[in-house]
C-alpha cells in the first residue's frame, strides 16, 4: 500500500513563524534538490535541508530533525537541521532585516556554525558576503545582529588569533572555488607548530584536499 503524500512548499507571500512542530523522526523514501521527503506516520513530507546535511544522506535511512515550520498566506513550509544549534542560527538569521528562509537556509548550506561565529567575533563580515544571496550590506547586517545573539565558542581573543593568522589562507581557497565550509575544515587540519607563512599555509591547506 503506497502512502499518501503531503508536500509542504515554499511561495510568495508574508512570512511569519509558529514552533507547532518541533522535531520529525522518519525514512527518507527520496532526496530532491534541495529537500528530503520524509515518511512520518504515512505521510509524506518534504523538508528543506542544508546542502551538507543532504549530501550525506540515503534514500532508506532514519534520520532525525530539528524542524522550524514557516507559514505563509497560502503555503507551509518545513526547514529541518541535525542539531537545535543549527535551527537557532536559523530561526535569529531571520529576523535580520532582508534575509529570509531561502537565505537563512543559504548560509547554513555554506558555513558551519563555527566558521559563521568566527565571521562576526572576528569582524570578518565579509566571510558571510561569500554565501549564495548575501551582499556586503546584507552580510554586514548579519554579523551586526549575530554579535548580540550568539555566544562564542570560544573566547573572542582565540578566534581573533586564528583569524588574523589564517584569513587570508580562507580567501585563497573560496578564491579557487571550495566553499567556506571546506576551507574552513582544511585550514583546522593544518598542524599547530605550522609556520605562520601564508604560502606555506596554504600549500599545507591544499592537502586537505587530496
Amino acid at each position: 500500500m503506497h502512502s499518501q503524500h503531503l508536500y509542504l512548499h515554499a511561495s510568495a507571500g508574508v512570512t511569519y513563524n509558529i514552533n507547532m512542530i518541533a522535531t520529525l523522526r522518519g525514512e527518507i523514501s527520496q532526496i530532491e534538490e534541495n529537500a528530503l521527503i520524509l515518511e512520518v506516520g504515512g505521510v509524506g513530507l518534504r523538508v528543506f535541508v542544508p546542502a551538507p546535511l543532504r549530501g550525506r544522506m540515503k534514500a532508506g535511512e532514519v534520520i532525525l530533525l530539528y524542524t522550524h515550520l514557516v507559514v505563509r498566506e497560502d503555503a507551509l513550509t518545513l526547514y529541518g537541521f541535525e542539531s537545535q544549534a543549527d535551527r537557532e542560527l536559523f530561526t535569529i538569521l531571520l529576523g535580520v532585516d532582508g534575509v529570509g528562509p531561502k537565505v537563512a537556509l543559504s548560509v547554513l548550506s555554506t558555513m558551519t556554525l563555527d566558521a559563521v561565529q568566527r565571521a562576526v567575533f572576528a569582524d570578518e563580515s565579509e566571510l558571510l558576503s561569500r554565501v549564495p544571496g548575501v551582499g556586503k550590506k546584507t552580510a554586514q547586517k548579519i554579523a551586526l545582529h549575530l554579535k548580540d545573539k550568539l555566544k562564542p565558542a570560544d573566547s573572542l581573543a582565540k578566534v581573533a588569533a586564528m583569524s588574523d593568522k589564517d584569513s587570508e589562507v580562507l580567501a585563497a581557497l573560496t578564491s579557487l572555488g571550495y566553499s567556506v565550509v571546506e576551507a574552513q575544515a582544511a585550514i583546522q587540519s593544518i598542524p599547530k607548530d605550522a609556520p605562520d607563512d601564508t604560502e606555506e599555509r596554504l600549500r599545507i591547506a591544499l592537502q586537505y584536499f587530496q
